[in-house]
């Protein structure tokens, strides 16, 4: 869910791992050179939803990677498919309160942009929680969980369910 803290967490793996980081929206954005906002402005929720497909079976079938997904790519019955195919999928399991107090001041998240946006934010989560415990291991992650806590809780469940996922 947007604000679980995947792009920072994907990142400190990256590190840890020395593995490279793909994040599917800054390759959107880099692609079509303009901002996620604008794209949603522009061309509208759908053909970003067909991009962000298209951008994540490419870097999935590239070198092993950490890769970081926008929230709203697990959605989809063949992004989930596709992630089980090539590696392990993690979600972030944020309480709705904290992801509220990460994103309220950040301007850049078009789906937010509505005149109840907390109750966008709650709506969404509701709606997408079935699906992201979907996911092969699930972390949650409080209030108080620095970054680096928050990676090594992953790190710990990989190790626990997928060491071979760890070997140099």
């Amino acid at each position: 869910m947007m604000g679980a803290g995947k792009s920072a967490v994907g990142a400190e793996l990256s590190r840890r791992l020395h593995a490279p980081l793909r994040d599917t929206d800054a390759e959107i954005e880099r692609a079509a050179a303009m901002t996620i906002p604008e794209i949603f402005a522009r061309d509208g929720e759908a053909f970003f939803r067909a991009r962000e497909s298209e951008v994540l079976a490419r870097v999935l079938g590239g070198t092993p990677a950490v890769v970081s997904t926008g929230g709203g790519a697990w959605m989809n019955p063949a992004n989930r498919e596709a992630v089980a195919r090539a590696g392990v999928s993690v979600w972030l399991n944020v309480p709705l309160p904290v992801l509220w107090h990460r994103v309220r001041q950040r301007p850049g998240r078009p789906l937010l942009r509505t005149p109840d946006p907390r109750g966008t934010m709650e709506r969404l989560l509701a709606g997408r929680a079935p699906s992201y415990a979907l996911a092969d291991i699930t972390v949650p992650v409080g209030a108080g969980d620095s970054v680096e806590d928050t990676t090594l809780r992953v790190l710990d469940a990989l190790r626990d369910r997928h060491p071979d996922l760890l070997e140099p």
